[in-house]
């Protein structure tokens, strides 16, 4: 991320039950009202604020970190870093693009000239989808000349490419087209994607519904923020970490600072996701995300320590989780069938207002051995405040696995998700159970129905 000096910014406050539900109301109201600004995208928007449905596979957090020390090496190897005009950077470019090219990607390496140096941008293109439709997702490459800048921006780099190479993987077909970029002399100025976007014609980025953006997605004392300019973009993040029980906040210390600028500055949707840089953790943060307060969320930020030690696993994994989850609900496509076998139960459970658990049984039989350690379930939970449930999949052991904690400030409606839940301690057949508490007063709702998928 560019460097720009600024003031700590506190936490925002909480709202309370009742403002959250004036403000959903409101924004309710806008949107029946056809009021709503900005252009309609296939997301969840902020007046449903719902969950979002489990799109996209996991993505293993151990392939991400093993694309970071590739990096690392690359740096180690080429003086310390891999910033604009340096050998590292080329190399860390080349690496990237031998990936794609064997995943089966189009890919460009596009040349500019900054800083007396050449620079190089990487965009790849996954075959297939509406080209007039374009879901693109990007992160700057280059580090600065301190340091090898492995969380930045090595992180969303990473990040970006494994996502990728999970398209491939999972032999997915978008309705729409996808796009993929890493962008050099970032630290300069956002010097690579102004040049892209500057030598794009008008009709081309017409023609990109959303563009995402990643700058650092794995500080060792992480924050959880999510970019506000576009409001459908900003929920579809948002209702995501819900679902997960995971707080969000706007992000306001990379505002203006990263690869999203030149293409929101010609009138393209962005978003993206942000752990933090220079500034410092407060109190309330450190309450809501862990961490120490009053320290950078990134000590090592532009330093000579930015290496593959500066990164914080859980946040990692998250927030690439995260992009996964965007790329594949924005573009609408389909994945190849896994050929896994499904249970399911549409049968209908009321769930007691502040009242005792609920359990909707479905029975698996015909299998052998135990479940998968990727098994995945769906539910369909119907609640005027989901932040009262407490759900689990029971397993016919009689162990519980948790999907979902309470969360007195989550105030959306409903839980309609999937989960993926280790199994493998557990015999296939026998009885499963979906077990629901509602653990507060004053809402009420149900189970619609659920799914195994072995």
């Amino acid at each position: 991320m560019l460097e720009l000096s600024g003031p700590t910014l506190p936490a925002r406050p909480r709202r309370s039950r009742t403002g959250a539900l004036l403000a959903t109301g409101a924004t309710l109201a806008a949107t029946l009202l056809g009021v709503a600004s900005g252009p309609a995208l296939a997301v969840p928007t902020a007046a449903t604020a719902r969950p979002v449905a489990a799109a996209g596979p996991d993505i293993p957090v151990a392939n991400v970190k093993a694309h970071l020390a590739q990096l690392q090496s690359i740096a180690t190897a080429n003086g310390g870093n891999r910033a604009h005009g340096r050998p590292g950077y080329k190399a860390s470019l080349d690496y990237l693009k031998s990936k794609l090219d064997a995943a089966g990607f189009t890919t460009t390496v596009q040349q500019f000239t900054t800083g007396g140096a050449t620079g190089y941008n990487l965009v790849a293109d996954w075959p297939g989808g509406d080209t007039n439709h374009v879901v693109f997702a990007g992160a700057h490459l280059d580090s600065v000349s301190a340091g090898p800048g492995i969380n930045d921006n090595g992180s969303g780099s990473a990040g970006v490419l494994e996502v990728a190479l999970a398209v491939a993987r999972e032999g997915y077909k978008p309705a729409k087209h996808l796009r993929f970029g890493w962008w050099g002399a970032e630290e300069l100025g956002m010097r690579g994607s102004s040049y892209y976007v500057n030598q794009l014609p008008a009709t081309e980025r017409g023609k990109i519904d959303a563009y995402l953006n990643f700058d650092m997605i794995g500080s060792p004392n992480p924050g959880y923020f999510v970019y506000g300019y576009d409001q459908n973009l900003k929920a579809l993040f948002e209702n995501w970490f819900a679902a997960k029980n995971i707080a969000t906040e706007i992000d306001t210390e990379g505002d203006g600072r990263s690869d999203h600028a030149p293409f929101q500055n010609v009138g393209v949707p962005v978003g993206g996701l942000f752990s933090g840089a220079d500034y410092r953790k407060t109190a309330a943060q450190a309450q809501k995300w862990g961490g120490t307060a009053g320290q950078p969320f990134d000590r090592c930020y532009h330093s000579s320590c930015d290496t593959s030690a500066n990164i914080n696993d859980k946040a990692l994994d998250t927030n690439t989780d995260a992009i996964a989850s965007a790329v594949w609900t924005l573009s609408g496509g389909t994945t190849n069938p896994p050929g896994g076998k499904v249970f399911e139960s549409k049968s209908q459970l009321a769930i007691p207002d502040a009242g005792a658990a609920v359990e909707s049984p479905l029975t698996v039989s015909g299998l052998t051995g135990n479940a998968p350690s990727a098994l995945k379930a769906s539910v369909d939970i119907k609640h005027t405040w989901r932040g009262d449930l407490v759900v689990d999949l029971v397993g016919p052991s009689g162990r519980a696995y948790r999907l979902k904690d309470s969360s007195g400030n989550d105030s959306a409606d409903d839980v309609i998700a999937t989960y993926t839940v280790d199994g493998s301690g557990e015999t296939a057949n026998g009885t499963w159970k979906l077990r629901v508490q509602d653990i507060a007063a004053q809402d009420t709702g149900r189970i619609d129905g659920w799914k195994l998928t072995f």
